[in-house]
């Protein structure tokens, strides 16, 4: 039942359509309206004009939605978020209430009424209220309302409301549309595809120059002071907190990690393995026809939109048991990765497949696991370890600074000189307790802090991915007592890095003079790989467009290529040397015959044509519908919740 609630109050179409009223209110209005436009009623956390969303529904929405953001958080529970934390997640979870409310006030404004009979219809079609007939069964419904603390009058409400938004809201997320000229023209602009000659003029591959003489040398490092320098190097004392410093002082134990072993045989023991691409015609003669399209060279894409009367299915890394018939499991574990087989006769039709992995079978005793084991079981303990210690290493620094910290938090110290590398004088990585970003980010705040400046407890964040909030590193402090600033080294001191510096620096020029000379003549002759020397990095009839880029390529290549005419070359420089391009044909696809590719751009502009309409739509009602936030509410409902501190 409470799934059912969450999903119904939280996740319904109202609540998904309105998640971006969240910024959308924050931008209008700004956090600090939840703690303004006071009243003294603390039964309403809010008014939208006639609509009001009272402590009830606030806290009902905290409780269903903050175990879930603590989760995205990495918290095991709400307990473990910060309660200076806690107040922005209420905020927006009361801003999207606003939200909902504001839509409700614009249906009443537009006349919008939903019938008695819709909203029956509504619930009587929720499979949770169903019987095992498939039918509404009244004595479900009523044991499900009354396990959830809910009344019926309360979720008829819930079902009409949702039923009005979607009235409002509906025609915005469903009636986008873009002309066909449009998005022709789009899929023209994304798909139009260069085909280019591209010559690469590498650094490496310049001949070795000869050592100049010592006063060369020394007007090179006159002329570039920059180059020679020690770095500047400061003594910083640093505590981390993270999951791989609570793993050291806190290991798992034998029994712990035999228990986890057991529990996952499977995965340490596995057989082989097998992906395959299947298609399942009942027809022969169009299994033939897939077949041989597929031998023909065609790719998984192009067989799924020919075998539009059959089944295209794709099995990764499966068992044999996951395959529906002993026969096919006998065909697709005895063939050869890569070969297309079939047309073959099985018990559920004509088949023709191909195995696209191999996966041999793998066995991995306890000891050879353990490593693995232990990575597994700090990941799983760490957040919590983390969270009950880092309001005490809060305290600590706090009240003495780097030396008041308790043992028993799971904190690893180091002290010492580094540079803005991470580097110490002797020229080896500082052993700090902390590598890849979360290092990054200490090394960072060395040399952004300043000398004497008291420590603070910041958190390590790791760059988001799509989708997903940024997960937390671990925790830091740092204390920088001494700074070495920068100074130029001697000549003699630095002569060979002088040296090693002047011979880059004639590769680099020498290379610049040979793709410039290519490149002036491939203008002249209209393609580069007509003045190429032999046995150069020469590729030729390169595909670039804006749909399918080369990863390979220059970033800014690509940019300029993709404007130019045929004929027309290009020269450019990346870490690796110089790059010369000519174009040499523009194609230009038909969309007529890409019809999944020119589907995939119809539906990307609908749906963005629609988040815009609707995030338009959205920002205009919380311009007319004015919220007025009720602090001792919105108080009152966090209390209700179990999540607030009087604050």
């Amino acid at each position: 039942m409470i799934s059912f609630l969450r999903r119904f109050v939280v996740e319904s179409w109202l609540g998904r359509v309105l998640a971006i009223v969240i910024f959308l209110a924050f931008v209008g209005w700004g956090v600090g309206d939840v703690l303004t436009n006071m009243a003294d009623d603390p039964a309403i956390v809010a008014k939208v004009g006639s609509q009001k969303i009272t402590t009830h529904d606030f806290a009902a929405a905290l409780q269903a939605e903050m175990p879930r953001i603590a989760q995205q958080m990495g918290m095991p529970d709400v307990a473990h978020i910060p309660a200076n934390v806690r107040q922005p997640m209420a905020n927006e979870i009361l801003q999207r209430l606003i939200g909902q409310a504001q839509v409700l006030a614009a249906a009443r404004d537009y006349g919008i009424q939903v019938p008695d009979a819709a909203v029956r219809d509504e619930i009587f079609a929720m499979p949770y209220f169903q019987g095992r007939n498939g039918q509404f069964d009244r004595q479900k419904f009523n044991a499900m309302l009354a396990n959830a603390g809910m009344t019926e009058q309360r979720l008829i409400g819930l079902v009409r409301d949702d039923l009005t938004a979607r009235a409002v809201m509906e025609p915005l997320s469903t009636g986008a549309h873009v002309p066909d000229l449009v998005v022709n023209r789009t899929y023209g602009f994304e798909t139009v595809t260069r085909v280019l000659d591209v010559l690469r003029i590498p650094f490496s591959s310049q001949a070795e120059p000869a050592t100049p003489d010592e006063a060369t040398l020394k007007r090179f490092y006159d002329n570039h002071p920059w180059m020679f320098q020690s770095p500047e190097y400061r003594h910083a004392r640093i505590v981390v907190l993270s999951p791989e410093t609570v793993a050291t002082q806190s290991p798992a134990t034998d029994e712990e990690l035999h228990q986890l072993y057991d529990a996952r045989k499977d995965h340490f023991n596995q057989p082989e393995l097998r992906s395959v691409q299947l298609v399942t015609s009942s027809d022969q003669a169009a299994a033939q026809a897939v077949q041989t399209l597929w031998k023909g060279g065609g790719d998984w894409t192009q067989i799924q939109a020919a075998a539009k009367n059959s089944a295209a299915v794709e099995f990764n890394d499966a068992r044999p048991s996951v395959l529906p018939s002993a026969t096919l499991q006998k065909l697709v574990f005895g063939a050869r990765q890569g070969s297309i087989q079939g047309p073959e006769k099985t018990d559920t039709g004509w088949i023709v497949f191909r195995v696209t992995k191999v996966t041999p079978p793998h066995s991995e005793s306890f000891d050879d696991a353990k490593s693995t084991l232990r990575d597994e079981i700090a990941k799983a303990k760490g957040p919590a370890m983390i969270s009950a210690s880092v309001p005490k290493l809060q305290d600590a620094l706090a009240g003495g600074g780097m030396d008041t910290i308790p043992t028993g938090l799971g904190v690893t110290p180091a002290a010492g000189f580094l540079d803005a590398k991470g580097m110490t004088k002797d020229g080896t990585p500082a052993p700090l307790p902390a590598s890849g970003e979360l290092r990054d980010d200490i090394v960072a705040r060395v040399f952004e802090q300043a000398k004497g400046a008291a420590p603070q407890l910041i958190e390590a964040k790791a760059q988001p991915q799509q989708g997903q909030p940024p997960a937390s590193l671990g925790w830091y402090a740092v204390s920088v007592d001494e700074i070495t600033p920068s100074q130029p080294q001697p000549y003699d001191a630095v002569k060979d890095k002088v040296l090693a510096a002047w011979k880059e620096q004639a590769r680099h020029h020498e290379a610049d003079e040979k793709a410039t000379a290519l490149y002036v003549a491939a203008g002249q002759k209209g393609d580069v790989a007509a003045v190429a020397p032999v046995g150069s990095d020469l590729q030729k009839n390169v595909m670039i467009s804006r749909a399918r880029p080369v990863e390979t390529l220059p970033r800014d290549l690509m940019g300029i290529a993709l404007r130019m005419p045929v004929g027309r070359s290009v020269m450019v420089e990346d870490d690796k040397g110089f790059v010369v391009a000519t174009v040499t044909a523009v194609q230009h696809p038909d969309p007529k015959a890409d019809t999944i590719g020119i589907g995939r751009v119809r539906d990307g502009m609908t749906e963005s044509l629609s988040s815009d309409m609707t995030a338009a739509f959205i920002q205009s009602l919380s311009e007319r519908y004015k919220a007025k936030i009720i602090a001792a509410g919105a108080r009152a409902a966090m209390t209700q919740a179990g999540f607030g501190d009087g604050s």
